[in-house]
């Protein structure tokens, strides 16, 4: 059996804490319908005065997926900030790499630009949480006596 070493210097956790502070904060405004409509008109006057688009209008299906995502992001965030794993940057790396591909995708479709904001920082976070596994050195399980249970397969809690 072979298991993927996690990385588990204090400064990955330390990164994986960070990036959930960040989704906390900037996705906080999306999880309910009455703080969506208010990020969401800010969100356009932003847009509007750089010039960067507009959101389109509000209504009740986009205010539903903006409330799923944001309710979904927030609980993943305080998992993160409470109980930060290796594990944890490796998914969050992942999720971030499908956000933004959504995020791209949705540019090349003519979505408001300033979604550029919001991809940066997913590309960003992204990178650096997903570089260091592939980086992780693999050993091989089948001659320790301890086996595979002596511990999670993608790294051992680290704070």
């Amino acid at each position: 059996m072979i298991r993927l070493l996690a990385p588990s210097r204090r400064a990955y956790i330390r990164l994986v804490r960070v990036s959930a502070w960040y989704d906390l904060v900037v996705t906080a405004g999306f999880a309910t319908p009455w703080t969506y409509a208010l990020l969401h008109d800010a969100l356009s006057s932003l847009g509007d005065t750089f010039g960067l688009g507009v959101l389109p209008a509000l209504d009740p299906t986009q205010t539903l997926y903006a409330n799923l995502m944001g309710s979904v992001v927030v609980v993943w965030a305080l998992l993160r900030i409470i109980e930060p794993l290796p594990v944890h940057g490796l998914l969050d790396g992942v999720a971030r790499t499908l956000f933004a591909t959504w995020q791209a995708y949705a540019l090349a479709h003519g979505a408001t630009r300033l979604l550029w904001l919001f991809l940066v920082v997913e590309v960003a976070f992204g990178v650096v949480q997903l570089l260091p596994w592939g980086r992780a050195r693999r050993i091989c399980l089948v001659d320790d006596p301890a086996g595979p249970a002596a511990g999670h397969p993608l790294g051992a809690r680290t704070r």
